[in-house]
């Protein structure tokens, strides 16, 4: 129940987020409006406003409200119970199943939910019919099954009140190859043992709670013979299902036991014999009880068994030989409500595999549902008395359901289409006769209740009804305002007022001239029909990226945006950086956010992509600034040199000194210390040039003292 309530939230949820109106907004009469799920009609006198087209009405309820209508129409669908007997398991009334009878007014698209109830009644009477393979390698077990009257009574009585047990028996049809068809043959098919001619099949007992009755009659039976392995078993099953009356099947839970030792014809195999008259699914018992068209017909298909036995709530039990066990699986694979054991050489086990067989089959129970017209989608949701839960499946399953133990199903039922008249179909447990009567209506059409002919609404020339006017012939309008021109000239001045001035595309293409005046249609207005609200640009899925008012195809921003689609904001908070520098002075703002400079990148640009070239230039101006006096605020803005002798790795060097460059959105700092290597280097470089040039001066001053004296020293030797 809980799952259910959340399950329509959820969805009322949706339509009323997602929203509708787009989707209604075609839907020009009430009756096209209520058929599209989540859209609701306005029906009030007086809605809309003057020129605005009759599918305004049509919005979802949510919507409508806003826009203050008072008259809404909005059918809601629902499940009516109208037979609910409560359940019981008293003889005199069993009810395994509730409710009996219920009623579905559905919206198109719109899921409707309803609960069912099963709870199994124990002490329910059962009919147990024994068809027996007769063919010779059986005559072992028949004697045992001769005794079994009393026994399977007795084992039945520990599950029911009252049960009934019948017989019949199958051999081979008597056509070659299946039988030997001389008739000495056919009146004594065996040698050495007693045995009675071959038969398709044989209505021994009718249904009875006689149990001297059943042994009498089950001891007259002798074995027979055929020629082949099959048998033709499958003739005797449809004959025990479709023969109702012969059988006298009632109204309880009805069990076939399937009893041979080996496999069976299916269709397709009386080719054989010449039989291609395909099985009918009729009843063809004669006086004798004996299937009289069996060398007639052809022996049904494994499908046409199948629904012949769910359509007559008959369990299987194949109760067969171990030598045969895979076929008999598969076999009970594709028929409902069937089930497999295996038979001891003698079928002295029989008694026990039947009431293990009845166990299991009773223990499982799969609600579907039968001939459901097209367009409906029904789901099933089982809560099951072992704790088990199961959701959305195609049918009801819960297995290890004991007696007196309630089972609940949510079914849900969804249409896609609207029905002309009331459509009908079943749901039931397999197996059982107890049934679930659905009947289907789909809401479609809209009962205002407010009709009026020759309405002052619709200047009494039309019928009003649902808010909206159906104009007589020869007017037209949303009002039924306008009179039908009938001269040419008329309609092309007419016409004309639709138009822009130089052009002949009447309403821009958007709408319909009537009386001179554009009925703009979907979302389009405008005297023309030539503003759309909803054309203007996107940003991030938003129109107008939310941050302005589309009016016409074009964006009018709210303060502090710009751009075609609002987009761009005019504030630039977000890209303010320490000193009040933006994008930390190595890039610019546009839309509140930073551009970067090439060579940085970062919300703030304060990353370097190439840092060791782009701070060479401060490290070497930081470091000779004492000696030369000189600022670095070009190549150094907003950094912080910090010396670090200690061991870190540095990825950068610049002539004598190693560096590494952190930053963040204030400022850079640079990390560094000294290429000792390098520095010695230079000094013993710096010291061999100074020595080499103070050498060099005085060796060349002493040298010119000594050639000026010289010289002087020759000149006086000359001259007297």
């Amino acid at each position: 129940m809980l799952r259910r309530e959340i399950s329509t939230t959820v969805f009322m949820l949706c339509i009323i987020l997602h929203g509708t109106e787009g989707q209604c907004s075609s839907k020009s009469t009430c009756s096209e409006c209520v058929q599209h799920t989540g859209c609701a009609w306005c029906k009030q006198r007086g809605f809309l406003s003057p020129g605005q087209p009759d599918h305004r009405r049509c919005d979802t309820a949510e919507g409508l409200r806003r826009r203050n209508c008072s008259a809404i129409t909005d059918p809601t669908p629902n499940a009516q119970r109208i037979m609910d007997k409560g359940l019981g398991s008293s003889l005199e009334n069993v009810v395994q199943l509730r409710p009996q009878k219920i009623h579905l007014k559905l919206r198109v698209g719109v899921p409707q939910t309803f609960e069912v109830a099963f709870k199994r009644a124990e002490g329910y009477p059962i009919d147990l019919y024994f068809l027996m393979d007769l063919s010779f390698s059986m005559r072992d077990d028949l004697e045992n099954v001769k005794k079994l009257g009393y026994k399977v009574m007795s084992a039945l009585r520990n599950v029911t009140h009252a049960a009934r047990i019948g017989f019949g028996a199958f051999v081979e049809k008597r056509k070659m190859p299946y039988v030997n068809t001389k008739a000495d043959k056919l009146a004594e098919p065996c040698h050495q043992h007693k045995c009675q001619p071959s038969f398709s099949f044989q209505h021994v007992l009718k249904l009875t709670d006689n149990m001297e009755d059943f042994e009498t009659e089950v001891s007259k039976q002798y074995i027979s013979t055929n020629e082949d392995l099959p048998e033709s078993g499958f003739d005797g099953v449809m004959q025990v299902a479709v023969c109702e009356k012969e059988i006298g099947w009632g109204n309880v839970t009805r069990i076939l036991v399937y009893l041979s030792d080996d496999l069976f014809h299916m269709a397709g195999d009386g080719r054989l014999a010449g039989i291609v008259t395909p099985n009918d699914g009729k009843c063809h018992l004669n006086r004798m009880g004996f299937y009289e068209k069996g060398e007639l017909h052809d022996y049904p298909s494994i499908a046409h068994l199948s629904e012949t036995l769910t359509k007559n709530h008959i369990k299987i039990i194949f109760a067969i030989t171990k030598k045969v066990l895979e076929s008999y699986q598969a076999l009970s694979e594709v028929i409902p409500q069937s089930v497999v054991g295996i038979l001891e050489s003698d079928s002295s086990n029989v008694v026990q595999l039947i009431s293990d067989a009845y166990n299991d089959l009773v223990s499982k129970l799969i609600l579907e549902h039968h001939k459901a017209p097209a367009g409906l989608d029904i789901t099933y949701s089982s809560t099951c008395s072992d704790g088990t839960y199961s959701h959305n499946q195609r049918r009801g399953e819960c297995r290890n359901v004991g007696f007196d133990q309630q089972i609940n199903f949510t079914v849900t039922v969804s249409s896609s289409v609207c029905f002309s008249h009331t459509k009908s179909f079943i749901i039931k447990p397999q197996g059982l006769n107890e049934e679930l009567s659905m009947t289907v209506e789909t809401i479609c059409d809209c009962d205002c209740s407010d009709t009026e002919q020759k309405s002052p609404d619709c200047h009494g020339n039309g019928t009003y009804t649902c808010g909206i006017c159906s104009c007589d012939e020869g007017y037209v309008g949303q009002m039924c305002e306008c009179e039908k021109q009938q001269n040419a000239d008329s309609i092309l001045s007419m016409d004309a007022l639709c138009s822009p001035i130089n052009s002949t595309n009447m309403c821009s293409g958007h709408g319909s001239c009537l009386c001179g005046r554009c009925i703009c249609h979907g979302q389009y207005r405008g005297q023309y029909c030539q503003c759309d609200d909803t054309s203007c640009n996107h940003h991030k899925n938003l129109i107008c990226g939310g941050n302005g008012r589309c009016n016409c195809g074009t964006c009018e921003c709210h303060p502090n945006y710009e751009g075609s689609a609002c987009e761009c904001p005019t504030t630039t908070d977000e890209c303010q950086t320490g000193n009040g520098s933006i994008c930390s002075n190595h890039g610019h703002c546009e839309c509140n956010q930073c551009v970067c400079h090439p060579g940085f990148k970062g919300k703030h640009c304060t990353v370097s992509l190439y840092p060791c070239l782009q701070y060479g230039a401060c490290v070497r101006c930081r470091l000779s600034n004492v000696l030369e006096n000189r600022t670095c605020d070009k190549a150094c803005t907003s950094t912080e040199l910090i010396h670090s002798p200690d061991a870190r790795t540095f990825s950068c060097h610049e002539e004598m000194v190693f560096f590494n460059v952190e930053s963040n959105s204030e400022t850079v700092r640079i990390f560094y210390r000294e290429n000792h290597n390098l520095f010695q280097s230079a000094m013993f470089g710096t010291l061999v040039i100074v020595c080499s040039g103070v050498g060099g001066v005085v060796i060349l001053g002493t040298t010119m003292i000594l050639t000026y004296l010289l010289l002087l020293n020759i000149y006086y030797q000359i001259v007297p």
